[in-house]
């Protein structure tokens, strides 16, 4: 019996009574006419057994057109996934704003899974019974107001302070990160001698809003895609269905690179621009201490989703099926179909005995049953769809995937600006130029040579198996690329470089300096990092001019070697520009691991029978959320921080991280991605030994069995000749 294409996942196997099983195929084929016709008839038999109104009497609505409902989802889901994916472009702004470490950013970012994980199985199991339009809408409106919370912490907290050394009621960049005598210092107003325990609260209150907010981003878009996409599938023509689905997912798939797109505008703002102090600011966008306009990209990013949500509420909740297709994909299929294929792709007539097999797989879900009910039967068919081989290893190829392209997706920006010391608008504007572009183009030559080359389940998991080994080979070199560490003063030393305050022991000793101060200068001569100019010994400071910006420097720096004057900032990097050679290698091993992705897929319904379908795909959605999704922004943001030399600290507690051994930060973060890139290619062999097994014990059986079918045709037909009788 085929399953009715209007329900979403779970919903299309059917819990089989024993009473059902001893009825046999006679029972099962009166069942078929009467749900087809149902499912094709849409709305024109309506309940109560009246007859839907004449088209030609009532003019219908502009909503009861399918074609708007994809245009309407496509523009809905490019904005979901602007919104969801507009944190990891500004993931290392917020670390900075907030006093984050990286688990800490990386929880955050993996929260939006959580809310979605929880609702998914049970939406998706039940959405059959509700107006989908409707729900679709206000998942919409959560998921914008779920944007608009995360704007809250930057109105209800302080100004951004990047001098925490300069009182409050002083300008910034104040004489007090100067080397001043203890006598005529100015009050010290160190960030861990304010702390009480409304501060605590106060911070940890800012970061559990952003931590709701990213719940209920996740709660919001339960119900946009799975709702979406069956409600395109029950009304669209059969034969445009795909089309259709195929336009959306190419648009959604544009969401995340306009989100990095988005971010490298909004980074180059300052992020107080609503409340700039007076006189401005003396940041420029290179400075390690400037902080983007986080908060204006969600503000933009939630306004967006809210306007797609509103056609939501106008769209009915059935309308009639589509019955033209259209008209250049008719003229294609005019040209390629023909009758032996379509009598190969046509349901075959049920052959004597397979009813009894069919009925043999494992139990099944009914479309009937509560949530008690479905809760309690739920873990006995995981457990049973577990169990099939090919399906298992699939979908452990996948989770290492995901998990791959979760840490690299929430941590790729960050570790393009600390390796190679570039601005985080740069490096957002290089990821959505050129990384996700490759994605899409992975995904779509991955498919392309799927239908090209008409490949099997094992020539699908050769595919996989060959992108996975390219993928790796063009990893190796990425741990040879990136920039070594800036010597800082007091804290690295890199051998054979000329030693920082070691060269003056005791020149800072007049000095009252800030332990937890941050107004990073450079000793040009030297290239050697001071953390404050009064970790440099400098006691005066001079402004210059110029004709668009103006140039600080800090002179009588007496731990400086010649007396030489220290320029305001990190000290430049030479190594810079092969951040774009780096990338490219990051964008092709991307494509080349995409290649995978329609393969796998149909791997995993080839692999399962025709009934178990849909139950195969929720379950792989929620495997890869539960074990690769969630878990991989916190694994990866765990590895960032153990490479940290030097942290912030805040109340005593360890907040941002100011400086990383770059070499530990490149052979931790490139090395996980490797691993997870291995046990893929692992996963994708023993699929591929196991597809073979297969066809090998298969082959095994049918010579076993070829002698007795030989046999019955020379006794049916004994005037053909013996060698026409062989199978």
């Amino acid at each position: 019996m085929q399953p009715s294409r209007s329900q979403p996942y779970f919903t299309q196997p059917l819990f089989k009574t024993k009473m059902e099983m001893k009825m046999g195929p006679a029972s099962e084929g009166q069942q078929v006419p009467d749900k087809e016709t149902k499912a094709t008839m849409g709305t024109e038999n309506a309940p109560g057994d009246k007859a839907s109104p004449d088209p030609q009497d009532v003019q219908p609505s502009v909503f009861h057109s399918i074609k708007l409902f994809v245009l309407c989802h496509s523009v809905l889901q490019l904005a979901q996934l602007m919104i969801s994916g507009y944190l990891k472009s500004s993931i290392s702004t917020v670390e900075k704003r907030f006093g984050l470490s990286s688990q800490t950013s990386g929880l955050l970012a993996s929260f939006n899974e959580v809310g979605n994980t929880a609702l998914i199985v049970f939406v998706s199991y039940f959405g059959s019974r509700v107006h989908r339009p409707r729900f679709i809408g206000c998942g919409a409106i959560l998921v914008s107001l779920a944007g608009l919370l995360m704007t809250l912490p930057h109105f209800i907290s302080e100004p951004y302070r990047y001098d925490n050394t300069s009182p409050e009621n002083t300008p910034q960049d104040f004489e007090a990160s100067l080397c001043l005598p203890t006598a005529s210092a100015p009050a010290p107003a160190p960030s861990n001698g304010n702390c009480s325990s409304s501060t605590e609260a106060q911070h940890l209150g800012l970061v559990g809003i952003m931590f709701v907010a990213q719940t209920l981003l996740g709660v919001g878009g339960v119900p946009i895609q799975p709702f979406g996409i069956s409600y395109i599938d029950d009304f669209a023509h059969n034969s445009n269905s795909p089309l259709y689905l195929g336009i959306l997912f190419a648009v959604t798939m544009m969401g995340p690179g306009l989100a990095f797109g988005l971010g490298s505008l909004m980074l180059r703002l300052y992020v107080d621009i609503n409340r700039m102090p007076e006189g401005g600011i003396s940041l420029t966008i290179k400075d390690p201490r400037w902080v983007g306009a986080w908060w204006l990209g969600f503000l933009i990013a939630a306004g967006t989703v809210a306007l797609a949500a509103i056609p939501y509420f106008f769209f009915p909740k059935e309308m009639p099926k589509e019955k033209d297709e259209l008209q250049f994909r008719r003229k294609v299929l005019a040209v390629t179909d023909s009758p032996a294929r379509k009598g190969k792709d046509s349901p075959t007539e049920q052959r004597p005995g397979e009813s009894t097999k069919k009925q043999e797989g494992p139990v099944q879900i009914a479309p009937n049953l509560t949530v008690i009910q479905f809760i309690k039967v739920f873990p006995k068919v995981l457990l049973q769809t577990l169990r099939h081989p090919t399906f298992l290893l699939v979908v452990l190829s996948q989770v290492c995937l995901s998990s791959m392209a979760a840490g690299m997706g929430t941590f790729l920006p960050k570790f393009l600006e600390r390796q190679f010391f570039i601005t985080a608008s740069y490096a957002n504007l290089l990821i959505g130029c050129l990384s996700f572009p490759s994605i899409i183009v992975g995904i779509v030559v991955g498919g392309a040579l799927v239908k090209r080359l008409h490949l099997g389940p094992v020539g699908c998991s050769v595919l996989c198996l060959l992108g996975m080994l390219l993928c790796l080979f063009f990893s190796l070199p990425l741990f040879f690329i990136g920039c070594p560490s800036h010597q800082i003063a007091g804290i690295t030393h890199q051998p054979g470089a000329q030693p920082g305050l070691e060269l003056f022991p005791g020149c800072m000793e007049a000095c009252s300096c800030q332990s937890d101060g941050f107004n990073p200068v450079c000793d040009p001569s030297t290239r050697v990092e001071y953390i404050t100019p009064c970790h440099a010994g400098c006691s005066s400071r001079v402004v210059q001019d110029a004709l668009d910006k103006s140039q600080v420097f800090y002179t009588n720096c007496s731990c400086v070697a010649g007396d030489n004057p220290v320029l305001a900032g990190s000290c430049d990097s030479t190594c810079s520009h092969l951040v774009v050679p780096f990338l490219l290698l990051v964008s092709l091993g991307s494509a080349l691991a995409c290649l995978t992705h329609t393969p796998s897929f149909l791997l995993i319904l080839r692999g399962v029978k025709k009934e178990d379908k849909a139950l195969a795909v929720g379950i792989q959605f929620m495997l890869l959320r539960i074990l690769a999704w969630m878990p991989s922004p916190v694994i990866h943001g765990s590895a960032i921080d153990t490479t940290c030399v030097h942290w912030a600290l805040s109340c005593g507690h360890r907040a941002v991280c100011r400086y990383y051994n770059n070499d530990l930060l490149r052979n931790r973060f490139i090395g996980l991605q490797f691993f997870y890139k291995t046990g893929s290619m692992i996963c994708f062999a023993l699929v591929l030994a196991v597809l073979r097994q297969q066809t090998k014990e298969a082959r095994t059986k049918e010579s076993r069995s070829s002698p007795g079918l030989e046999q019955q045709l020379l006794v049916s037909e004994p005037g053909k000749k013996s060698e026409d009788s062989r199978v």
